[in-house]
């Protein structure tokens, strides 16, 4: 049996921030306050439905996650944010759209109490967007000190224990880590410079951390992804993950791609376009921002496929991405994907898959899941990158040495391992031999 880490009780209520605060942010909270009243179930929360097998399967101890590890309760949740638009959440819900109006309805009185405050905003990285609630600063340093005063008056006005910040924001126009981001104090002194290589989403995360606060990126913008604040980040002790919710066609693809894999199947062509008219598919609708969540978007398959191991299978993989804005769609986003791979002798065979989903929906669950994950994490003393919550991202964090794991097998068993390990319980390698000896 390993050693169980000594873990701070989850006592008094928790903080959760949203730089953000649109369709899923509303989504979430609307989700939270319906389940708490016993009016809607949180499917798709790992944390509220999912159960973790302990020991041999003969010992028959499969607890909920949430019994098993000292989670915070729904119950506890305080929700916060930052937001473009001064809207509160019942407004925002029903300008969203995702959610029929009897549900959001039901919650009014909770959605109603909570309004957003100013955001960091800068039109160069969403260009699609015009912010009419934003903050007045004279440099970023200022924008980050701003976002830290929000934080510390939020915890004091709702008598908060802990906090955590996740990013469910628009995408911000594509970035590669420039000179500002490779050291601390060079990332600093952009701030000081109000340098334009340092986006909102760094701000968010830089004042999270240096509040002590877990943070979580949502969106493929680069953020907390950068070595300064990474560095900076297990310098304080502090739990960040990310990038990029895994919730429509990548998911598909991470849940497929390592089936084919495995019976080693080869793949041709990997054909993938999508259409969806909500506010990220507006902000989308602008090329620097799209290239953000493509490159998020094609990174998937490679690292699933393995080509230079497999060169024979998966050499030559024409993988396209499409996203198209569609205002017609709404939420309800819909993706077509086609898969030509080949079997026995190289006969061709061909996949289609068509995804129709509301975004936000499956978006909610997870928020809600890296949230308590995150605290728990921070809790335990776990600071830095948290590489075993993968499973939430296409884009996961990793050490620089270590490549990232995309097969959600893979990274919901590396998450489930941790949680035994932390708790003190051995992890499972699925060998299976002792039972038959």
């Amino acid at each position: 049996m390993a050693e169980a880490r000594k873990i701070k009780a989850p006592t008094g209520k928790l903080g959760v921030l949203m730089p953000g605060m649109g369709a899923v942010a509303t989504t979430l909270i609307a989700g939270v306050e319906l389940a708490k009243k016993g009016m809607a179930e949180p499917v798709g929360s790992l944390t509220q439905l999912g159960t973790v097998r302990l020991g041999k399967r003969t010992e028959d101890r499969p607890p909920k996650i949430k019994d098993f590890a000292p989670l915070a309760s729904m119950g506890d949740l305080v929700f916060g944010g930052w937001d473009l638009f001064p809207d509160d959440m019942y407004e925002a819900a029903a300008t969203a759209g995702v959610m029929e109006k009897e549900y959001i309805n039901a919650v009014r009185d909770e959605l109603k109490i909570i309004r957003p405050m100013p955001a960091v905003f800068d039109a160069r990285y969403v260009s699609k967007l015009e912010g009419s609630h934003v903050k007045k600063h004279a440099s970023l340093r200022e924008a980050a000190e701003l976002v830290r005063e929000d934080i510390r008056n939020f915890k004091k006005e709702h008598s908060l224990d802990r906090v955590v910040m996740v990013n469910c924001a628009s995408t911000e126009a594509y970035l590669q880590p420039r000179e500002p981001h490779f050291t601390l104090e060079a990332f600093e002194k952009a701030l000081d410079r109000s340098d334009p290589a340092i986006p909102p989403a760094m701000v968010y995360a830089y004042a999270a951390i240096r509040e002590g606060v877990p943070y979580a990126n949502g969106a493929p913008s680069l953020a907390v992804d950068v070595p300064a604040l990474a560095e900076l980040a297990k310098e304080e002790g502090v739990p960040v993950a990310g990038k990029d919710f895994k919730t429509g066609q990548t998911l598909v693809k991470t849940i497929f791609a390592p089936g084919i894999k495995a019976r080693m199947l080869g793949v041709d062509g990997w054909f993938s376009t999508n259409i969806l008219g909500n506010r990220d598919g507006e902000v989308l609708d602008d090329p620097e921002s799209l290239k953000s969540k493509e490159v998020s978007k094609l990174s998937v398959l490679d690292h699933i496929f393995q080509p230079e191991l497999y060169p024979e299978l998966y050499g030559d993989v024409s993988h396209i991405v499409k996203i198209n804005y569609y205002p017609p769609r709404g939420d309800s986003k819909e993706g077509w994907d086609n898969i030509d791979l080949f079997g026995w002798c190289g006969y061709p065979m061909q996949i289609k898959i068509n995804f129709l989903a509301r975004d936000s929906i499956l978006a909610a669950p997870i928020v809600l899941d890296l949230a308590l994950f995150l605290d728990l994490a921070h809790r335990a003393g776990m600071g830095g990158i948290q590489e075993w919550l993968s499973f939430y991202f296409k884009s996961p964090m990793t050490l620089p040495e270590l490549y990232p794991e995309h097969d959600l097998f893979i990274q919901q068993m590396k998450l489930k391992n941790t949680l035994r390990s932390i708790m003190g319980e051995d992890v499972i390698h699925h060998t299976g031999l002792d039972y038959y000896e």
